[in-house]
């Protein structure tokens, strides 16, 4: 799709080349505009009114970047107009400032009509420097930096400093044409400037590059027909930011919408066979009472029942809301305190060694292999554990996905879960648990979720063959979102 500016830059390419309108026998040549031109400029020069230029080299075939109507003469800017650059009244002269003559630096140029000027100067510093008051419709260009090309048309006559060119017009020549014309060639602007340590472009540069002359009727006939296109080229500017906008998003919010469905028990079928959430539960539970029987975890706080004003949104029948604690074997964070660092051994883990999503082993600091052995087994990560970050950037879930031993700071929690890992560690990346961390998470400097906030946050939790098939879905429809996104 066409973006805006170059839906514009087509426009200003036709115009200039003479495709924008058809042309008119009626309306001559711009060879007969050329001899009243030098004619006008014959008479200011007997008037004194400008200065007499150096002689403009001839037009080669091999400069004409395309073709013309056999009514247009090629020319250079420096025969349609009489070209100036400003200049700066002494700064330490502060008499020279802020008198009534407007006095305009190309911050001030807008790409439209110049109305207003911020600054200005005095009689003083107008008659003790080399500004020029150049008339209302003058055509305005910045020379320097990163405004290189940025133009202006004066609706109030103005000076300016001496990074700005000022080009009166000729009688034969439209200011409006002139301005469209050099908004359409600011790329080659750009690129006659290059090769500096300050990127420029001098008046002299100027006056020779090759301007497309029309007869003057058709100057502005294209002037008014451009005049016509571009709110409309605004209208299409706003409908494609939005559209870029919707795409941008659209994508994130897709993922989001999936993964709130499959919360919602509305993105795969219930099925009878399955059973229910309860007997999952009592698995769960069962399997739990083993492991700490065998001492291989230690026993925890009962978490309290949940209310139904705590119930997000309603679920499947076949559904139940537990605790994160309640289906997790452990909920455990890491180190309180930084542990001695070694020069080798276990790498200990930061929030930036997981903020990616993934585990990077890559610039750890490290601990002895003798502290790693006094930890307890649930801050000890095992393959297909889930860690999850609860500091600064928070919410971030991991699947370890390695039997390389490794500990961690506190700013990151180690979840053992049961049977539902896969389906558990896709509800944490959804929005209900992204809203519920938001609504949890303490401090100023760095926002934390607490370790009795995360055992405390809910989870629909289906029958454990349901999980399986939303895991499917999912791993079937979020790569599509991955590829929309790219």
């Amino acid at each position: 799709m066409m973006t805006p500016q170059q839906l514009k830059n087509s426009i200003l390419k036709r115009a200039m080349e003479g495709r924008l309108v058809p042309q008119r026998a009626e309306e001559g040549t711009a060879k007969e505009l050329l001899r009243k031109i030098q004619a006008e400029k014959a008479q200011l020069l007997a008037a004194k009114k400008i200065k007499k230029t150096k002689p403009l080299p001839p037009i080669t075939e091999e400069e004409k970047p395309f073709a013309i109507p056999a009514s247009w003469e090629w020319v250079r800017l420096g025969e349609i107009g009489d070209w100036s650059s400003g200049a700066t009244p002494k700064r330490h002269h502060t008499e020279y400032y802020g008198g009534n003559i407007p006095w305009l630096k190309t911050g001030d140029l807008n790409d439209g009509y110049i109305k207003t000027i911020p600054e200005s100067i005095t009689q003083e510093g107008f008659d003790n420097s080399s500004v020029r008051l150049n008339p209302v419709g003058s055509v305005l260009m910045a020379m320097y930096g990163a405004t290189i090309g940025k133009l202006g048309i004066l609706s109030i006559p103005a000076t300016t400093n001496q990074a700005c060119c000022a080009c009166i017009p000729y009688s034969g020549t439209s200011a409006q044409y002139l301005f469209y014309y050099l908004m359409s060639q600011r790329g080659n602007f750009i690129r006659l400037g290059e090769g500096g340590a300050q990127p420029n472009i001098s008046k002299e540069k100027i006056v020779k590059f090759i301007f497309p002359l029309p007869p003057l009727a058709e100057q502005r006939r294209i002037v008014a027909k451009i005049e016509e296109l571009l709110p409309l080229i605004d209208k299409y500017d706003k409908a494609y930011t939005k559209l870029t906008a919707f795409n941008t998003r659209f994508p994130a919010d897709m993922k989001k919408s999936l993964l709130q469905y499959a919360m919602q028990g509305k993105l795969v079928e219930q099925r009878r066979a399955d059973g229910t959430a309860a007997d999952l539960l009592k698995q769960i539970k069962a399997e739990k009472q083993r492991l700490l029987a065998a001492k291989k975890i230690k026993k925890t706080k009962p978490l309290p029942p949940i209310t139904e004003e705590e119930k997000p949104f309603a679920i499947p029948d076949s559904w139940e809301w537990v605790r994160l604690g309640d289906v997790s074997l452990s909920v455990a964070d890491g180190d309180h305190q930084a542990p001695p660092k070694a020069s080798e051994g276990i790498p200990f883990l930061v929030i930036s060694n997981v903020s990616s999503g993934k585990i990077n082993f890559t610039n750890t600091r490290f601990v002895s292999k003798d502290y790693f052995a006094k930890l307890s087994s649930e801050r000890v990560a095992e393959r297909n554990d889930i860690l999850f970050t609860v500091t600064g950037s928070y919410g971030i879930s991991i699947l370890v996905d390695t039997d390389r031993p490794f500990c961690f700071q506190r700013h990151i929690a180690l979840i053992k879960s049961t049977k539902i890992t896969e389906y558990l560690l896709l509800i944490l990346n959804s929005p209900l648990i992204k809203q519920y961390c938001d609504s949890v998470a303490t401090g100023t400097a760095q926002k934390t979720v607490g370790l009795t906030a995360l055992k405390n946050m809910l989870i629909p939790l289906p029958p454990l063959a349901e999980q399986h098939r939303i895991v499917a879905k999912l791993e079937e429809l979020l790569p599509l979102c991955e590829q929309l996104q790219k």
